[in-house]
């Protein structure tokens, strides 16, 4: 898992994997998910990301499973 922060665009983009791309949705404002041809999410894209979302504070943590 890939998160870029593009402060030029305040667009956030979270890379899950590297399969191609063969589809994107539009799954509310400002929010994409992009898919493969199997219909599995690839990424998701937030676009004014500044605004709803702290992405200066933004982390995660790994939960084995």
């Amino acid at each position: 898992m890939d998160v870029k922060y593009f402060e030029e665009t305040d667009t956030l983009l979270i890379d899950f994997s590297d399969r191609e791309i063969v589809e994107t949705r539009d799954a509310g404002e400002d929010l994409f998910i992009e898919l493969d041809g199997d219909g599995k999410i690839v990424s998701l894209t937030v676009e004014r990301a500044g605004e709803p979302i702290e992405v200066s504070n933004l982390s995660y943590e790994w939960i084995p499973v």
